[in-house]
C-alpha cells in the first residue's frame, strides 16, 4: 500500500485520532495548531465550572482509555490533560507544529496535492488534508447596543481573564445555555450579588456526576488492566442507554418526549420550590429541539439569596451596567457574556479552495452540505471531522470522529486499489445523500416549527445535527461506496 502523507489542521480531539490512526495504518502526517498546546476547545475553554456533559466512560475514545479521571464527568483541565496523554503515548509531538495557524489550504490539480500555508508564511504539502477545526471555538458576541461602553470589566466564556477577580463584585452574566450553567454556580459563589440575564430558559435534567477520591484513584492504579476492563464494560452501558432511549427524545416518540419531559420537570420540581421561578425556568419548546443542558447545581444558584434571574429583555448596555427594556438600571462590576460560539455560519479560519478556485467557506456560506458529512464535492482528499450533519444531541461526538477517521483510513486503501491519487465525491452522490438526510430529519423534534436552534439555518434547514442514532452512522459509514466518487 502506497502510504498517504496528510497535513491535519486542528491538534483537538479530533485531530489527535486522525494522527493517531493514520501512524496505525502506516500513513505520515503533520498537524498544524494555532493555540500553543493540544486539546481543541478544552484548551481554550477555561472558564470556571467548564466540564463535559457527556460521561467520560463514554466521552474518552475507545482505543485509548484512560485512569486518570477524578469524575464521571470530568471538568475541562482534565480533558485537556487526556489530549497531552494521548499525545504522548502514541508520541505525537514531533508532528504537531503548535502556536501557528493555518490560514489557507489550496488543491493543486496538477500534483494532486494540498499546500497549507500559515500565519508565520510557513507552507506544508500533503496528498489529503484533514479539517479538525472543530465548531466550539469562535466566541459569539451578540449584538447588544453599548456593548462598548461599558466602564467594568467584561468576559466571555470562549476566551475567560482569569485575572479578573470576581470576590465581592456585581456581576452580571448574560446567557442560561449550555456554558452558563456551569458558570453560575461557580459565580455565585464568590460574587457579591450576581444577575443572571436570561432571553429564554432551557431544560435541564440530572447530572449525577459521581466524584473519584484519591484513594480510589490510587486502587485503579494498581491494576490499570482491570480498570479499563470496567471501563468498558460502563461504557458499552452508557452507549446503549444514550443510543437507544435518550435519542427517542430526538426521533421524538411519544414515549421519549413523555419520559425526558417528566424527568426535567420533576428536577425542578425538586430543586425549586418557588413557582414564580419555576414558571419563568420552565421553556415553551418541546424537550430535544434545543441541547438538553445537564447540571445539578443550577437551579440551586438561582435559589441563592444573592442570585437574581432577570428576564426582562436587554435594552442596551451602559457605562455602569445593563439597562432593561423596562428602563430599569442594573448596575454592575462585571459582565460575563455566556453566549457560546458562532457555530451555524460554519465559517472556518483557513480559506480552503478546492478545484475551480472553490472556497468551501463560500460552497457553506447559506446551507453547509457534505456527503455523509466528511467529503465534499470539488475538494479532493478534504476530509472533514465533525462536519455538517454530524452534531449530536444524544451521545458522544467522539464516536462519531472515530467512525470518521477510520472511514477516512478506508478510502485511502479504495485509492491504492482503484490506482488513484485522490477521490471526491459526485455531485449526485452527494446532494442525494443530504436529500434523504434532510428527510429524514423532517421525523425528529428539530423540524417542529415551534423549535428555533442553532441547529438550523436562518432559513429553518437543519445544518448540524444527524438523522439518526450514532449506531446508524455507523453503519452508514462502514463502507466506501468508491461508485459515490469521482476518481482523479
Amino acid at each position: 500500500m502506497a502510504g498517504k502523507n496528510v497535513v491535519i489542521i486542528g491538534a483537538g480531539l479530533g485531530g489527535l485520532c486522525a494522527a493517531i490512526k493514520l501512524q496505525e495504518a502506516g500513513h505520515t502526517f503533520t498537524i498544524i495548531e494555532k493555540m500553543d498546546r493540544v486539546g481543541g476547545t478544552w484548551a481554550q475553554n477555561t472558564y470556571p465550572g467548564v466540564a463535559c456533559d457527556v460521561p467520560v466512560a463514554l466521552y474518552q475514545f475507545s482505543f485509548a482509555q484512560s485512569v486518570n479521571w477524578s469524575r464521571a464527568y470530568p471538568q475541562g483541565a482534565e480533558i485537556q490533560a487526556y489530549a497531552e496523554e494521548i499525545t504522548d503515548r502514541y508520541q505525537l509531538r514531533s508532528k504537531i507544529h503548535l502556536g501557528d495557524e493555518a490560514v489557507s489550504a489550496e488543491w493543486d490539480e496538477v500534483t494532486k496535492t494540498w499546500c497549507v500555508t500559515t500565519a508565520s508564511g510557513r507552507t506544508k504539502t500533503g496528498d489529503a488534508l484533514v479539517g479538525a477545526l472543530g465548531q466550539l471555538n469562535r466566541p459569539n458576541w451578540p449584538a447588544i447596543e453599548g456593548k462598548d461602553s461599558f466602564e467594568g470589566e467584561v468576559l466571555h466564556s470562549a476566551a475567560w481573564d482569569h485575572t479578573v477577580s470576581l470576590e465581592g463584585k456585581k456581576v452580571g452574566v448574560i446567557g442560561s445555555a449550555a456554558s452558563a450553567v456551569q458558570i453560575i454556580p461557580e459565580v455565585a459563589e464568590v460574587a457579591d450579588h450576581l444577575t443572571v440575564f436570561q432571553r429564554s430558559p432551557n431544560w435541564v435534567v440530572p447530572r449525577r456526576d459521581v466524584a473519584m477520591s484519591a484513594e480510589e484513584g490510587v486502587l485503579l492504579m494498581t491494576s490499570p488492566e482491570l480498570a479499563v476492563k470496567l471501563g468498558a464494560m460502563n461504557r458499552e452501558i452508557i452507549y446503549e442507554q444514550a443510543d437507544t432511549y435518550f435519542w427517542q427524545v430526538f426521533k421524538w416518540t411519544p414515549e421519549g418526549r413523555a419520559a425526558y419531559h417528566r424527568i426535567a420537570t420533576n428536577h425542578m420540581a425538586a430543586q425549586v420550590p418557588d413557582a414564580d421561578l419555576r414558571e419563568k425556568l420552565t421553556p415553551d419548546y418541546p424537550i430535544g429541539c434545543r441541547r438538553i443542558l445537564i447540571s445539578d447545581d443550577y437551579f440551586p444558584a438561582l435559589m441563592r439569596d444573592n442570585t437574581d434571574l432577570e428576564t426582562t429583555g436587554i435594552k442596551a448596555i451602559e457605562a455602569g451596567g445593563i439597562r432593561l427594556a423596562n428602563d430599569k438600571l442594573v448596575a454592575l462590576d462585571v459582565i460575563a457574556f455566556a453566549t457560546g460560539f458562532e457555530t451555524t455560519g460554519w465559517r472556518w479560519s483557513v480559506d480552503v479552495v478546492g478545484r475551480n478556485d472553490t472556497h468551501l467557506n463560500q460552497v457553506w456560506a447559506d446551507s453547509p452540505e457534505a456527503y455523509l458529512g466528511i467529503t465534499v464535492t470539488d475538494f479532493p482528499n478534504l476530509f472533514v471531522l465533525y462536519g455538517p450533519n454530524t452534531n449530536l444531541g444524544h451521545n458522544a461526538i467522539t464516536f462519531m470522529i472515530e467512525r470518521q477517521v477510520e472511514y477516512m483510513i478506508k478510502a485511502f486503501d479504495g485509492l491504492d486499489k482503484a490506482g488513484a491519487k485522490a477521490m471526491t465525491p459526485t455531485r449526485a452522490a452527494q446532494d442525494r445523500f443530504n436529500a434523504q438526510l434532510q428527510a429524514d430529519l423532517a421525523g425528529t423534534v428539530w423540524a417542529d416549527p415551534a423549535c428555533n436552534s442553532w441547529y438550523k439555518n436562518a432559513q429553518g434547514k437543519i445544518t448540524q445535527n444527524w438523522s439518526h442514532n450514532t449506531a446508524d452512522y455507523a453503519k452508514a459509514v462502514a463502507e466506501v461506496k468508491i461508485e459515490d466518487y469521482e476518481l482523479v
